[in-house]
């Protein structure tokens, strides 16, 4: 294994022996070969030549290579090329097992004797100490020292097949396959937290690659401020599609903090049903039970049994998690009760609900969140049913959101 700050300067020469220069850059081709090093830079004269190699013999000495095809060419490389010190090193990238930001310190190399020939390949990339270490001292102390110091500092590594390398864009910025895939199966709180951390072009093109579902659970758990700057930077259509994924109240509120002209043509591109139910919301203000709540939960009849509770659960559509109550209503849709998942749970399929449910406890779609905090601390509740003048419930305000509340605040 070679790393990538130890070969950068090495004498590079020819088949024959003659010193062709420095060598300054690797250069990997991803879309022909994922991690080969097909090419490499040098510096002669004071200007910076490139030309396809084959690797004849590396050390710590220096690298001999025989020129392929072409006789070097002043540097000119193009898009899809990917140069390991230009556009790896010091670039950030998502480590999902830590669950945090990480920037890139050096490049791991291997050395593979294949079909009679030597091949380059990139393995793996350091984002610990030992590689920053590396950097550091790098020309100060001898190679062996530092290359012991390193080792006993043990390298914090992250495999190079968790990378996309086929598309570099022209910020010089890579993508990790890992963002679209393992990301996806982080809890949305750390998924977000990743996200806070990455400058604001990294955040856009990892957030872009996400599917609706996966980008609708972090964009509820971002700040209003990450909200807007995302929201920005996607088209319209993309726009609904994650919109229409993410529950009425967060959708509500994202909507919310978007200009105006934006906001409108998002919910035309939405679908009939999620449009009408994120619209009424917004005609709330914000920081009212109106405002927060989601208009997602379960209702019945009060004369309706155990078993078709536990069957409109099976059937619900929304956040199940946040389904902790069941709602009984009269023939004209007023709140009767309220009966807690775990009775019915625990009761026998043809018992009705009207005896287990306990008397309501709501509030007006205009009462204040620092209210309806209080509200749900007097009670120990998990759920509050926000009711009009007729006490037809409209909505339900979720511990959750109580929470978020509190946590700004």
């Amino acid at each position: 294994m070679f790393f990538l700050t130890e070969l950068i300067n090495l004498p590079l020469r020819a088949a024959d022996g003659h010193r062709m220069g420095r060598l300054r850059e690797l250069v990997i081709e991803p879309e022909q070969d994922a991690n080969l090093v097909r090419m490499v830079i040098y510096r002669h004269d004071g200007n910076l030549w490139q030309v396809p190699v084959r690797i004849l013999g590396l050390d710590l000495e220096g690298m001999t290579a025989e020129p392929l095809h072409a006789a070097p060419v002043p540097m000119q490389t193009n898009s899809g090329h990917l140069l390991l010190r230009r556009d790896v090193l010091d670039q950030q990238i998502i480590d999902v097992n830590g669950r945090k930001v990480v920037r890139v310190n050096d490049v791991g190399l291997e050395l593979v004797r294949r079909g009679g020939g030597l091949e380059l390949r990139a393995q793996q990339v350091e984002v610990g100490v030992a590689g920053a270490l590396r950097r550091m001292l790098q020309g100060a102390v001898p190679r062996p020292w530092l290359r012991a110091a390193s080792d006993w500092l043990k390298p914090r590594v992250i495999p190079w097949r968790t990378f996309d390398l086929v598309e570099t864009d022209p910020a010089r910025r890579m993508r990790l396959q890992i963002t679209y895939q393992a990301l996806g199966r982080l809890h949305p709180a750390d998924a977000a937290d990743i996200m806070e951390e990455l400058a604001p072009a990294e955040r856009e093109a990892v957030f872009g690659s996400l599917d609706s579902e996966v980008a609708a659970d972090i964009l509820g758990e971002v700040s209003p401020r990450t909200q807007r700057s995302l929201m920005e930077g996607l088209e319209t259509e993309r726009a609904a599609d994650i919109i229409e994924e993410m529950e009425p109240d967060e959708a509500a509120d994202v909507l919310a903090e978007l200009p105006q002209e934006q906001s409108e043509k998002i919910l035309q591109d939405m679908e009939a049903q999620e449009r009408e139910d994120v619209s009424d919301l917004l005609e709330y203000r914000e920081n009212t039970a109106g405002g927060r709540m989601t208009t997602e939960f379960i209702a019945l009849d009060e004369a309706a049994p155990a078993a078709a509770a536990v069957a409109a659960l099976r059937a619900f559509e929304g956040p199940v998690h946040n389904q902790t109550t069941v709602f009984l209503l009269n023939r004209e849709q007023q709140l009767m009760g309220m009966v807690p998942l775990s009775r019915i749970l625990l009761a026998s399929p043809d018992s009705p609900l009207r005896p287990m449910a306990e008397d309501p406890i709501s509030v007006d779609r205009d009462r204040g969140e620092r209210e309806v905090a209080e509200v749900f601390n007097k009670y120990n509740l998990l759920a509050l049913p926000v009711v009009d003048e007729q006490q037809r419930i409209l909505g339900v305000v979720t511990v959750d959101d109580v929470i978020a509340w509190l946590s700004e605040r």
